[in-house]
Formats: structure tokens, sequence, C-alpha cells
């Protein structure tokens, strides 16, 4: 797996890279392809923070935790995505085998040209069921997630209800 570290307004210590290729490289029997991992450390509050970002055959697994110590959050944000990963294994390993490796489809720009938009995202809308895109939804731990619908080819929306049902936004043609 290729890894990344990224330090947030701080320089990670060696020994934590080398402990994060570590326990990283237990999740690469996942994956049957060289895949990339962006690992991020920060200080907030007087804890330490670590998000963790998997790309892997059109699928994002990401992870953030927050503890006392930098070895703490690691082990927690490595259970966490490997408890993911395990409880979606048999659709996972469908789309592992249909499809190799795809760059990372989320990149994040912090943008200080508007007063209003503070954050700007910019991804890959990758065609998938709407089934699918429930599951990358609940990976990523997000309220809603925007797709192309492979069966109709529209950029839909699917979110989650308060209910604990999902919906879904299609747009209509005129």
């Amino acid at each position: 797996m290729k890894i990344t570290v990224v330090g947030r307004q701080m320089t990670v210590p060696e020994d934590i890279k080398a402990l994060t290729e570590k326990k990283l490289a237990k999740l690469d029997r996942y994956f049957p392809k060289e895949e990339s991992a962006t690992v991020t450390f920060s200080r907030k509050r007087n804890h330490e923070n670590i998000e963790i970002t998997i790309a892997a055959a059109n699928t994002i697994f990401r992870c953030e935790n927050s503890d006392e110590t930098f070895r703490n959050a690691l082990d927690k944000a490595v259970d966490t995505i490997d408890r993911q990963i395990r409880k979606n294994k048999t659709r996972l390993e469908k789309r592992l085998r249909q499809t190799g490796f795809v760059p990372p489809v989320a990149e994040e720009e912090l943008t200080e040209q508007s007063e209003k938009v503070v954050r700007q995202k910019n991804f890959k809308l990758v065609p998938m069921s709407v089934e699918e895109a429930i599951l990358q939804m609940n990976l990523l731990g997000h309220s809603f997630f925007i797709f192309e619908n492979a069966d109709s080819g529209l950029t839909c929306v699917v979110y989650a209800r308060k209910d604990g049902d999902y919906g879904l936004i299609v747009p209509e043609k005129d």
C-alpha cells in the first residue's frame, strides 16, 4: 500500500510514520493491487487526531479518531477501517475483482477567494447503483452522497433520513 503521511501544522515524528506504515500494512491482505492511503495527523484542544483515507476500487474508506496520543488514535483508526472492510467484505470483494485501482476521488481545497465559501471539495463522479452509493455514504460516515446513477446516467443524491431509511434525489429532464 502506498502511504502518504501528512502533518497539519506540525511535523510528524519518524517513529510515528514507521508505526503507521506497519499498522496499515496489515490491511494489504484486503486489496489485490497497490492501493493508496493518506494519513493526516493534527493536534486540536489537547488531543491528537488522526484521519485515514484509503481509496480502493471506486470505494473510499475513511476514519477519523482522536485520543491523548497518536499511537492510541492510530490503533483505534486502523481497527475502525478493518471493521468497515470486514462488515462489507462480500460487496467489496465483488467490486475489487471487477475494477482495479482508481485514484482518490475526493480532494479538498481550502479557498480564500469568497467570504461565504470556506471549503471546496472536488471529486470524480463514478457510475454506481443506488445500493453502492448507500454503501459508500455509510463507509464515509456522511449523511448524503452524490453519484452518477449507472442505470440512468444522471447525477443523483442519496441521503440518510431521520427515520433510519434512505432518500434519493433524482433530477428531472425537461
